[in-house]
């Protein structure tokens, strides 16, 4: 824990990059079930949409994913080294938490979305997916806000 608490801005640096390409294709993905769900099943057009999207979720999603929970795991390690354990319990803290896990659970929903697009299956409707489209960027605001003001509480 000595190296992650003396390369803590590396760290940091690390975790910033990979939650920007984890929120670009959490941004994304739902925006190509926006125009997937107007292609005939089987038709050349959702053929290059399922391909496009398996290859945004397994090419930068999840691997973007992975990185930013272990880069905000040691940047969790390193805070408890500096600071102790007590920050996990601060409400700032706690919010960015509960906004993580639906952050990931939706993930996983537009995972499982696009095998059932894969499939020939169109789960939801055109209007669905528009809307649903701006749920990563609510929790990320949420996220943001909550760690750069830590709720006024320095």
């Amino acid at each position: 824990m000595d190296f992650l608490v003396a390369h803590f801005n590396l760290v940091r640096g690390l975790h910033i990059l990979s939650v920007i390409a984890f929120m670009a294709g959490m941004l994304y993905l739902p925006r190509l079930f926006v125009y997937h769900s107007k292609a005939a099943p089987g038709s050349e057009m959702a053929e290059t949409f399922t391909v496009m999207e398996r290859r945004l979720l397994r090419g930068i999603i999840n691997p973007a994913s992975i990185a930013t929970a272990l880069f905000g795991l040691g940047l969790i390690l390193a805070d408890s080294q500096i600071r102790g354990w007590s920050f996990l319990a601060e409400p700032w803290m706690a919010t960015k938490l509960v906004a993580l896990v639906g952050l990931y659970g939706f993930h996983g929903f537009l995972s499982a979305s696009r095998k059932k697009f894969e499939k020939g299956e169109y789960p939801r409707s055109e209007k669905f997916w528009r809307m649903v489209n701006e749920i990563p960027f609510v929790l990320a605001i949420v996220i943001v806000v909550s760690v750069t003001t830590k709720f006024l509480n320095h």
